[in-house]
């Protein structure tokens, strides 16, 4: 495994506090875009990158040398009544961010999407998709995960689900639903990130919940 150069939006979000510790034990060089003021919430050697996600020309000419970008901008605790805040946030920093990335030929897009179809949150569904597209549109390589929800810290509710699911995930009529939509781990999430951004595809690659949770990682660059 040969040690990546990473750029990092969200990178004080959920995902991203857990994910950066992570890339840097395993030897890979990080940069991620903070607002100003949080730059104290980055982990040790991580390197801060000033700017706004909402607006390229804030970043794009502080993402070399990276090449591999990682998106995990996104209005925190989704639920059907942030439909606008969806499309004013996590739609404009992908659109955003694929510029720039195009704009630095970044070799290998990462992008955080969501399981889909579902019957549920449709205007987060639809904002996600619209960003899949964008990704697909710009011609870069790319990986997509999908995960519905992530169990973790300050999200654990759904744990009481899990027999529910169980038997949903052995009815044939259910089967693919329920494991299309299933729940996956931060531990599970954060290792296919790292596997997604250490193994770069030949094109589009999308991870869904199967993929995640069977997600496995090499030994650390050293």
């Amino acid at each position: 495994m040969s040690s990546r150069k990473v750029f990092v939006t969200g990178g004080t979000g959920y995902l991203g506090r857990h994910l950066i510790p992570k890339l840097i034990e395993r030897g890979h060089q990080v940069n991620a875009l903070v607002r100003r003021g949080s730059e104290h919430n980055l982990t040790t050697n991580c390197r801060a990158i000033l700017g706004n996600a909402l607006d390229k020309t804030s970043f794009s000419g502080q993402i070399a040398p990276a090449d591999t970008f990682v998106q995990l901008v996104g209005v925190p605790h989704p639920s059907p009544a942030k439909a606008k805040q969806f499309r004013e946030i996590d739609l404009v920093s992908v659109r955003e961010s694929v510029a720039a990335a195009l704009e630095n030929r970044i070799e290998h897009f990462v992008y955080v999407s969501v399981a889909q179809p579902a019957p549920v949150m449709k205007a987060f569904i639809a904002v996600r998709a619209e960003g899949e597209a964008l990704i697909r549109a710009s011609g870069m390589r790319a990986t997509i995960l999908r995960p519905w929800y992530i169990l973790g810290p300050g999200h654990r509710w759904p744990y009481l689900l899990l027999p529910v699911y169980w038997i949903f995930e052995r009815i044939p009529s259910t089967s693919a639903g329920a494991q299309r939509l299933g729940l996956v781990t931060l531990e599970q999430m954060i290792r296919a990130l790292a596997q997604a951004i250490e193994n770069p595809p030949k094109g589009i690659r999308v991870m869904g919940v199967i993929e995640i949770r069977n997600a496995k990682v090499e030994a650390a660059v050293q």
